[in-house]
C-alpha cells in the first residue's frame, strides 16, 4: 500500500513539506525512496546524514496508530494525488501531503468561507460570527480552526442553522484541544468534518496552529475577519489568504474597541467591509446558486411571505429602523431581506432597503 510510505517519509527527521515535495519530485513516489541503496539517496542530495540513516533503518511500526486509526468508521487518510483531496488547498505554495479527515470527506471540496478572529472576542464579536455564519452555512460551507471565541461562534452558528461546516485542527484528531471543546468536535464529526495534517497522537504545540491556518484559508473561497488584534493569528491567516489571491472580508467596528484594529487595517489595505452576510454572497458571485436553491421568485412574493414587507415603503428604511418596527431578530432580518433582494422585490443603497415592485 503506497500510503504507507508517504507516512514513513513525513516520519523521517528533518523532513517538512519542501523537502517532502524535493523527494517527490526527484525519486517520482515515495515508495522508492525506501527501496533505493545509500549512495543513491546521497546522490540526491535532499536528505540528511541523520535522515538517510532513518530512511535505511526505517521500521514500519511507527504509522501503524495512523493505519489503525483509519479503520474508524468514517475516518480517512489522504494524499495529495487523491481525488478527495481539497482542490483548491492543492493550488497554495506548499499544501500538506497528507491530510487526516474525520466525517463528511466531501465536504472538502464544496465552496467555503473561512471565518476567524479573536481567541477573546466581545460579546458583539461573538454574536456577529454565529449570526453571519448561521445565515452563510445556509449557501456556503463555513470553515475555522476550532479555537475559542469566534471560532467556536461560527461553528456553532452553523450547527444551529442545521448546515455542515469544517473544522481544521491543530492536533492529531484523536485529540480536541481546547479540551472544553469535545462536544463541539463531535459534533462536527457527526455533521460536518474535521481535518488536519498532523498524524494521529500529535499533542497541541504552538508551532503547530500558524501551519493549520494556511489550511484554513488555503481551503477557503474567502476570509471573514470578525474581531481581532494586529499581532494574531487572525491576521497571519488574512495575510495567507491573501498570499492566496482569497477574497478577504472584515467587520468594522468601534474605535475604542482594540479588536477592531486588525479588521480596520484590513479595510484600510482593500479588504471588503462588511456588515451583512448578504455582501459576501453578493462579492463571492453566489446569488445564482442562491436564488436555484432558494427559489425565489418575485411574482410569488407577498406580505404573506415575508413579513418584512408590510415594513418597507418607497422611501425607503435602514436596518435599524427594521429592527426597531418588525421587533425580529437581527439575524431573520437579514435573512428576510437577502430573500427580498435575490427576488428582485427591494434594492439597498448606503444601508437603506427601498421597494422596487
Amino acid at each position: 500500500m503506497d500510503l504507507i510510505y508517504w507516512l514513513l517519509l513525513l516520519k523521517v527527521p528533518k523532513v517538512g513539506v519542501r523537502t517532502f515535495y524535493k523527494a517527490l519530485a526527484y525519486f517520482e513516489e515515495p515508495r522508492q525512496i525506501f527501496l533505493v541503496n545509500k549512495s543513491d539517496l546521497e546522490k540526491s542530495k535532499i536528505f540528511t546524514a541523520t535522515s538517510i540513516d532513518f530512511i535505511l533503518n526505517i521500521d514500519k511500526k511507527i504509522v501503524q496508530n495512523c493505519l489503525n486509526w483509519q479503520q474508524k468508521k468514517d475516518c480517512y487518510i489522504i494524499t495529495l494525488i487523491d481525488k478527495k483531496y481539497p482542490e483548491r488547498l492543492k493550488k497554495i505554495i506548499d499544501p500538506p501531503p497528507i491530510l487526516y479527515v474525520r466525517g463528511n470527506i466531501n465536504l472538502l471540496n464544496q465552496k467555503q468561507l473561512a471565518v476567524v478572529g479573536s481567541r477573546n472576542p466581545t460579546s458583539g464579536g461573538s454574536d456577529n460570527a454565529r449570526e453571519f455564519a448561521k445565515i452563510l452555512s445556509k449557501y456556503i460551507v463555513i470553515t475555522s480552526g476550532m479555537a475559542t471565541g469566534i471560532d467556536s461562534s461560527a461553528h456553532i452558528g452553523a450547527l444551529n442553522a442545521g448546515n455542515n461546516t469544517i473544522a481544521v485542527c491543530g492536533t492529531g484528531l484523536d485529540r480536541v484541544y481546547p479540551s472544553r471543546n469535545k462536544n463541539l468536535a463531535k459534533q462536527i464529526a457527526t455533521s460536518g468534518v474535521l481535518v488536519s495534517e498532523l498524524p494521529i497522537g500529535t499533542a497541541p504545540l504552538a508551532g503547530n496552529f500558524p501551519r493549520r491556518n494556511r489550511i484554513i484559508t488555503g481551503m477557503s473561497d474567502g476570509v471573514l475577519v470578525v474581531e481581532a488584534l494586529i499581532k494574531s493569528g487572525s491576521m497571519v491567516s488574512a495575510l495567507s489568504a491573501l498570499e492566496q489571491n482569497r477574497d478577504v472580508f472584515a467587520i468594522p467596528g468601534s474605535i475604542k474597541n482594540p479588536l477592531t484594529e486588525a479588521p480596520h487595517k484590513l479595510i484600510q489595505d482593500g479588504a471588503t467591509l462588511v456588515t451583512k452576510p448578504e455582501d459576501i454572497l453578493f462579492h463571492l458571485k453566489l446569488t445564482d446558486e442562491i436564488l436555484k436553491m432558494t427559489k425565489i421568485n418575485k411574482n410569488k412574493v407577498t406580505a404573506g411571505d415575508n413579513i418584512l414587507l408590510k415594513y418597507l415603503d418607497y422611501d425607503g428604511l435602514s436596518f435599524d429602523e427594521l429592527v426597531i418596527k418588525s421587533n425580529l431578530p437581527s439575524s431573520e432580518i437579514s435573512a428576510k431581506l437577502l430573500e427580498l433582494e435575490l427576488g428582485g422585490i427591494i434594492s439597498e443603497i448606503n444601508n437603506t432597503y427601498t421597494l422596487k415592485i
